[in-house]
């Protein structure tokens, strides 16, 4: 208790009830696939294409995973988690890029496996005031034809053998927290130097890496046992090192996710699984197998490329099924056309969505046009769109006047017969988007006492951040009363509740169900007899 003892006005500092709820991040993207280069036990933030040409090499022949990142930032995406897998029961298994003359009694590998590492060429410089220290030049050297290109990747300067470096210069601890393309730690099996660097530094002229191995290009494949599907992990493979593929994403907060090209039924499922787990609460993005037709889509409904059902509730209310595949300019086939999975333009266009409308609106429409197309693989009737429609295939079309466009908003729940509240892409990725936001910008509320004064503390913050969205028409209705409510109360929270620790918070919303079916009725007036 404060003290006073002289008259006058004491001024204080009271704690808030307020704890201000902002909204997460609905369009951070998640990709998964074969790449030449980059990190196999993390997931990689990348900003955009050139960050992805960077660490994880650009785009490769037949691999949808670069052409799906750079489809997705060319369409209005912005962030993207990438996970690269290889395939670690191949007979010529990735193996690191090993330098022949060694740091110190140190082996300098490139950073993670694969050839690209004997493109990388390193030189080692004594420094002409202390020969203690000494930097390293990491350039990119590639030979092609007669023509070589030499590219100056990193340079560290003023590095040192010393652990006890009094500048935090030792070369270990520099080069494996802060380069891109080499590393001490083995990348084929994590595991760094157990020692030092012995000696006194010696200069290194140019000296490329050599002895790096690819392994087998991974494709998706139509059986659950492929090795691409194996190095996903979702099958809990027992030859796949327990941190790769789809796992690295445990703990990464990203909203969508794209496997380009998957189409293999089972491994979808357990995508979809993986979505809805509530660590994750994501959407996933399924491509339609490249042999899809209108015809056999429209007796079957969604499908993969194996048996097994992907319109399984409820894990396929976080799921969205686009068809046909898109036709696009290949740069690596001199701008021809080539047919890719829609995923990754269709993620773009939800991130754009996201960004100029809120994440309520669907991803859909004649403002949905996809950038960098020259075609789809089908042109859709308004017959064949709507018998593919009400089956929760959400179509790409045509229109003369406006493009290519997405023209479909229904998850893999939506199909006409289920009458299921999930019917419609953008309601549920709302309700994702709540259950997050609330779920983060509640986390003050543990442990707090159970009692009138929490509960009208979480009334008054999440009631402050559903009026917000209501301002901006994320909800129906035209009064707050209409569009939401929240309930924490002696109702909801009786004392049997309060002994066990649990207070309960009860959220409804009126959902914005899209226009999907604009009816104009035209009829003919009858004329006006004579007076």
């Amino acid at each position: 208790m404060s003290s006073y003892t002289y008259p006058g006005v004491y001024v204080q500092e009271l704690p808030s009830a307020v704890h201000t709820i902002t909204g997460v991040a609905t369009s951070i993207a998640a990709f998964v696939g074969w790449a030449p280069m980059g990190p196999t036990d993390e997931a990689v933030l990348v900003q955009n294409w050139s960050e992805y040409q960077a660490q994880f090499g650009g785009l490769y022949p037949n691999v949808y995973l670069g052409y799906a990142v750079n489809q997705f930032f060319g369409n209005g995406g912005s962030q993207a988690y990438i996970i690269r897998i290889v395939d670690n029961a191949s007979a010529t298994p990735c193996a690191p890029a090993s330098l022949g003359t060694k740091i110190g009694g140190l082996t300098l590998y490139a950073s993670s496996v694969g050839v690209w590492g004997d493109n990388i060429q390193v030189t080692l410089t004594l420094s002409p005031a202390d020969h203690t220290r000494f930097s390293i030049l990491v350039q990119q050297v590639i030979t092609s034809g007669s023509t070589t290109t030499t590219t100056t990747l990193e340079n560290f300067t003023n590095l040192s053998f010393n652990p006890s470096d009094p500048q935090g210069n030792y070369v270990v601890a520099v080069i494996d927290n802060d380069s891109n393309y080499i590393s001490f730690i083995d990348p084929s099996t994590g595991a760094g130097p157990s020692t030092g660097p012995t000696g006194s530094p010696a200069a290194i002229t140019a000296t490329k890496l050599s002895g790096g191995k690819d392994g087998d290009v991974l494709y998706p494949t139509a059986g659950s046992t492929g090795a691409f599907e194996d190095a996903l992990n979702v099958w809990g493979a027992a030859h796949i090192p327990a941190q790769s593929g789809i796992p690295l994403l445990d703990g990464v907060f990203f909203n969508l996710l794209a496997v380009p090209g998957m189409t293999d039924a089972p491994t979808i499922q357990k995508l979809q699984t993986f979505c809805q787990s509530p660590d994750n609460r994501a959407f996933y993005i399924v491509d339609p197998p490249k042999s899809a037709t209108v015809s056999g889509l429209g007796g079957t409904g969604p499908v993969g490329s194996s048996s097994g059902s992907i319109t399984a509730e409820p894990e396929s209310s976080n799921s969205a099924y686009y068809f046909p595949w898109v036709s696009a300019p290949d740069p690596l086939a001199g701008n021809r056309p080539s047919l890719f999975p829609p995923s990754g333009f269709v993620a773009g266009i939800y991130a754009a969505t996201d960004a100029s409308r809120g994440v309520w609106k669907a991803p859909a429409g004649i403002d949905a046009g996809l950038s960098g197309v020259s075609g789809l693989q089908y042109t859709l009737s308004d017959s064949q769109n709507g018998t593919l429609n009400v089956l929760a295939v959400n179509c790409l079309r045509n229109f003369p006047v406006y493009g290519n466009v997405v023209w479909g908003a229904r998850t893999l729940d939506g199909n006409s017969s289920v009458g299921s509240q999930w019917q419609y892409v953008p309601i549920r990725r709302f309700a994702l988007f709540l259950e997050s936001s609330l779920y983060q910008g509640t986390q003050w509320a543990v442990f707090e006492p159970n009692d009138e004064t929490l509960w009208g503390q979480l009334r008054l913050n999440i009631g402050a951040f559903m009026q917000g969205l209501f301002q901006q028409g994320a909800f129906a209705g035209t009064t707050p009363q209409q569009a939401y409510f929240v309930k924490c109360d002696a109702e909801n929270n009786p004392q049997a509740s309060i002994d066990q620790g649990i207070v309960t918070v009860l959220v409804g919303f009126a959902p914005l169900y899209p226009a999907e079916f604009v009816v104009i009725q035209i009829q003919q007036m009858a004329g006006m007899a004579p007076s």
